[in-house]
């Protein structure tokens, strides 16, 4: 009996230590306060703004790479309020298609709001030094399923310009797909 006991205790500690590691060190754990000082400044109405390209890969859960695409967006801005078109076009030859609604928040936190006919309710997002990050809901299209994931986006501004997109997708607290990406602006020919 005390064998059991000790057992159940040591597995209440394991699992309570990697819970802690996942939500203060994983990519759950990271805060644009973090970002704040040391990075060059991501203002979102200047760096995404115009037409861009946008190339990434998507892991399953398993880890294993489950699609490629490439995308088109096409972004303005009218003061606060940004309309942002995307075109993907998937390795599979699928096509998606997504208009953002971004709306600045009216003081100087960074903070801002997103609309997508995709997104239940309104994503938020907060712009903290070099990096943006956007939490929402997004509904996958009836052929993969319709499922409601929860989505952490977290963007990073480079030297260069290009911005580093890492998002999470997860279902019932389990990630399901990672995607990783480049947004830079379009080259004019």
């Amino acid at each position: 009996m005390e064998s059991l006991l000790l057992i159940l205790i040591g597995t209440g500690l394991a699992s309570l230590m990697i819970w802690i590691r996942k939500r203060m060190a994983g990519f759950y754990g990271q805060s644009p306060a973090d970002y704040e000082d040391g990075w060059p400044v991501f203002d979102i109405q200047q760096h995404l703004n115009g037409d861009m390209v946008c190339e990434g890969v998507i892991f399953g859960p398993l880890g294993r790479v489950t699609s490629t695409f490439i995308a088109d967006f096409h972004i303005t801005w009218e003061g606060n309020k940004a309309v942002m078109d995307e075109v993907f076009r998937y390795n599979d030859g699928s096509r998606q298609t997504r208009q953002w609604i971004i709306t600045l928040g009216s003081g100087s936190d960074g903070s801002f709001i997103t609309e997508a006919d995709d997104v239940p309710g309104n994503g938020r997002g907060m712009q903290s030094g070099g990096t943006v990050q956007m939490c929402y809901d997004i509904r996958l299209p009836d052929t993969s399923g319709g499922h409601l994931l929860n989505t952490i986006d977290w963007m990073y501004l480079t030297p260069d310009g290009a911005i580093m997109n890492r998002s999470q997708f997860r279902k019932y607290g389990f990630k399901v797909a990672e995607l990783v990406a480049t947004i830079r602006p379009k080259e004019t020919t």
